[in-house]
């Protein structure tokens, strides 16, 4: 491989190493975006939406 030919393939790899970056920048950005805000108590209610609020502790 020529002098080149290296050059042109670290610049395709960076190129694609930068559009992927910038892709999940935008992806997690517009995530964050449309998020729900909520107060203390009902983001804990949320968060433990999984558990029953009398269940019995052992």
């Amino acid at each position: 491989m020529t002098a080149g030919g290296a050059g042109g393939a670290l610049l395709i790899v960076v190129i694609i190493g930068l559009a992927f970056t910038v892709g999940l920048y935008a992806l997690v950005r517009s995530e964050h975006d449309s998020r729900k805000e909520m107060s203390r108590d009902e983001a804990e209610r949320v968060a433990r939406r999984d558990t029953s609020e009398n269940r019995r502790r052992d």
